[in-house]
């Protein structure tokens, strides 16, 4: 495991998913309230961007298909069959998001 430093906070608005790339991964990065959360960019459905998708609470839907993941923990809340994306250990230090990767 490698920790990078993804972004810094105020370039990630409450509400707004914020793709940025980390060795070669697109992680989507979001922040809920005082928290912030990573997962990995594409829908197991069918692959769409979920960067682009609408987070309601800690729920990310994706633009594509309406397929909806926790982004607390990667799973697919809709349909409850879906697989779950990558969900990646993030946290703030001194106004930084870091993130976790394999």
């Amino acid at each position: 495991m490698s920790e990078r430093r993804a972004a810094s906070l105020e370039e990630v608005p409450v509400g707004e998913p914020k793709l940025v790339e980390l060795d070669g991964n697109r992680v989507v990065l979001m922040r809920v309230g005082d928290a912030v959360y990573a997962c990995g960019d594409v829908c197991t459905h069918q692959g769409g961007p979920l960067s682009e998708g609408k987070l309601t609470g800690a729920r990310l839907t994706c633009p594509w298909h309406g397929w909806t993941f926790d982004v607390r923990t990667g799973r697919c809340a809709f349909p409850r069959r879906g697989a779950a994306v990558p969900s990646y250990p993030a946290r703030i230090d001194a106004g930084q998001i870091w993130v976790e990767l394999p």
